[in-house]
């Protein structure tokens, strides 16, 4: 977690979610209605169990229920205890897992995408670090969001598709900024999407050479599919073609087997050459005076003049956002990108039809009449969720020449106090939208805008999504500091204090993070939900199953809900992945990272006895802190990489 993710720019002053959950609470007493009960949640999964999702079925293909079935319930590893964590886990320089299961590093930063490939070595020495060329046909940095696509049924061979999400200067450049065009396309070409050839040889998981595997990075030819695609919005007077996905966070996967990628903080890799000045303007001393000059669209969406520090803007026009020949390549991030994992020629195409705005991650399931639903978190401090839910049944849209990801609606939710829901379309049809909006492409564009117009529920930055075998969509709220009751440091917005607490986010300060869920009327496709919060983050302290600052999520199709932190761990823990039954709260703790890493990322073989997961950013690139995952020696760079977990003995993993 950084501090771009907790940034406050929703200016709408809609309600937010924590005064509707107070409200909640005082109506129905203590947290009775909020706290799922065990016995609610086995009903709640033995009366839905046929609503599994297409998603799930995709991770299970020849698994049959019964080999779901094993003593101990759902889970029944023994866990990592906090006292065997800090017996165990070398100052935090090695990961720590359950003893019933073994994990391999596979693809860390710099890996050839063809073994025959380019390397590079990771010292001290910025001098080792690899060319942009070289980068571009190695592994990314910020190893985040992943699904395998299995070549048929195998569960030993598949393509892996992986985002990187972000690499700081010092990590990747081995210097605080940029000084030529080279080292900026270097930077650019450890962001973005990894597809890669992955085959288990002799119980080791490696890259092949394959016409499949290939780097999507900032440079990489793009196309723009739906409303906004021809747009004006994405027209630069440079006349440069669209190129390019960047943060690159959560993902998700479709129906029809392919991925997607979710870009999240892309207003950070935008700055001003001309500075804060070209805005402002600046005093005889220096100090910026006079009004903001950015747009209401450029403050919504997080823009600066110095973006995070990548200082691309020094070299690239593309992200200047004071040259006038680029003032539309912003619009150009912000999207779900879609990308065929078997075919290493197609085009990745940006799908303008599910919103712009901080996409953290999609869910994607089949509701009523075969159509597609697609469920995503805006990532950022008093943020929306939304969904989108396509024309028609994806399988008949296709055959008639129509993408389903390209036609149908876009809402976000409205949280009631009394565990009830709206979801509000986003659409020019509405006379409130059509008064500030000029087409439904400008509604997609400013769809932060458009939902603040409509009164959505602002959150506790919604992240993962997923669709859980009850009908039931999950999501993690992570944190939120500036939740308060306190009038002296309310977040005034149009005159409303959206900081207060809520009936969905309850806690004033918000320091450890819930996960919420809620069903949807109509098998998904409805424009009303019932809600609640099985899990608050602070209810496990002073547990051994103590954690804070959920992220990543992911259900499986027995119910186990597998969850990832990211943010300062309890008990001098490190971040870490845990697993939740859902039909009784219990939880257990998988595996803990190396220092100052994020665990994150989840997929798994068909058959579901192999799960990837990532380390994100171990040590801060610190060697130091950690040198994982080379051998400890203080001098190798710590590099980002995925973990392949395995149970011994061989099982499901989570059970």
């Amino acid at each position: 977690m950084f501090e771009h993710d907790t940034e406050i720019v929703n200016r709408s002053g809609n309600r937010p979610f924590e005064e509707v959950l107070r409200t909640r609470l005082s109506r129905r007493g203590a947290l009775r209605g909020m706290t799922l009960s065990a016995a609610g949640f086995a009903m709640a999964f033995a009366g839905n169990k046929a609503m599994a999702t297409v998603s799930n079925e995709v991770a299970t293909r020849g698994v049959g229920s019964t080999q779901l079935a094993q003593a101990g319930g759902l889970m029944g590893f023994t866990p990592v205890s906090i006292a065997d964590y800090a017996a165990s886990s070398n100052g935090g320089k090695e990961p720590v897992i359950a003893e019933d299961y073994e994990y391999q590093v596979l693809i860390p930063w710099g890996t050839p995408l063809d073994p025959n490939g380019p390397i590079a070595e990771y010292t001290g020495d910025p001098n080792t670090r690899p060319s942009s060329a070289d980068q571009a046909e190695m592994i990314g940095i910020g190893h985040d969001g992943m699904w395998l696509f299995p070549m048929g049924n195998a569960n030993d061979h598949g393509v892996l598709c992986i985002n990187h999400e972000f690499g700081r200067n010092s990590h990747v450049l081995g210097k605080n900024a940029p000084e030529t065009l080279e080292d900026v396309r270097l930077s650019q070409h450890a962001h973005g999407v990894t597809v890669v050839e992955i085959i288990e040889i002799s119980g080791k998981w490696q890259p092949v050479t394959s016409n499949k595997s290939r780097r999507v990075h900032v440079n990489t030819p793009v196309a723009f599919s739906g409303p906004v695609a021809g747009s004006p919005l994405l027209d630069n007077p440079a006349g440069n073609t669209p190129q390019g996905t960047v943060n690159n966070c959560s993902n998700g996967y479709t129906p029809w087997g392919t991925y997607l990628t979710c870009e999240e903080n892309f207003n950070g890799y935008f700055g001003a050459t001309e500075g804060r000045e070209s805005f402002q303007g600046t005093d005889s001393d220096g100090n910026v005076v006079g009004p903001d000059t950015r747009t209401e669209e450029q403050l919504r969406y997080g823009f600066d003049f110095d973006g995070f520090g990548y200082g691309w803007e020094k070299f690239d026009p593309r992200f200047d956002m004071s040259n006038p020949d680029y003032v539309n390549e912003q619009n150009r991030f912000g999207w779900v990108v879609e990308i065929d994992p078997m075919d290493g020629t197609q085009t990745p195409v940006k799908r303008t039809a599910l919103g712009r705005f901080k996409h953290e991650g999609v869910a994607v399931t089949v509701g009523a009449g075969g159509r597609v639903v697609c469920y995503m978190g805006d990532d950022q401090r008093f943020d929306y969720i939304y969904k989108f839910v396509s024309a028609g049944n994806w399988r008949g849209l296709m055959r008639r020449g129509i993408h389903p990801l390209d036609r149908g609606k876009l809402y976000v939710a409205k949280f009631n106090d009394n565990g009830t829901g709206n979801w509000l379309e986003l659409t020019i049809r509405n006379p409130a939208l059509a008064a500030r909006f000029s087409d439904q492409a400008e509604v997609l564009t400013y769809a932060r805008i458009a939902a603040d117009i409509l009164g959505a529920t602002p959150m506790d930055r919604p992240e993962w999504t997923t669709a859980g075998p009850d009908g039931y969509i999950y999501c993690t709220l992570t944190n939120n500091s500036q939740r308060s009751t306190d009038p002296a440091s309310a977040v005034i917005r149009n005159g409303v204090n959206i900081a207060l607490p809520d009936a969905a986010n309850p806690e004033a300060p918000n320091n450890d993070g819930y996960i919420i869920r809620w069903k949807d009327s109509r098998n998904y496709t409805g424009n009303t939900f019932v809600w609640d919060l099985p899990i608050k983050a602070i209810d496990t302290r002073g547990t051994e199953s103590v954690f804070t600052d959920p992220d990543g999520l992911w259900a499986d199709p027995d119910g186990r809900l597998f969850i990832e932190t990211d943010g300062g761990q309890p008990d001098s823990l490190n971040n870490q992945m845990l697993v939740a039954d859902a039909s009784t709260l219990e939880i257990k703790r998988l595996l803990v990272g190396v220092n100052s890493d994020e665990i994150t990322g989840l997929t798994v073989t068909p058959d579901r006895q192999t799960l990837f997961c990532n380390t994100q950013h171990p040590g801060n690139g610190n060697p130091a802190s950690t040198n994982f995952p080379a051998p400890t020696d203080g001098v190798t760079i710590p590099r980002d990489c995925t973990f392949v977990i395995t149970r011994k003995g061989g099982g499901i993993v989570g059970s």
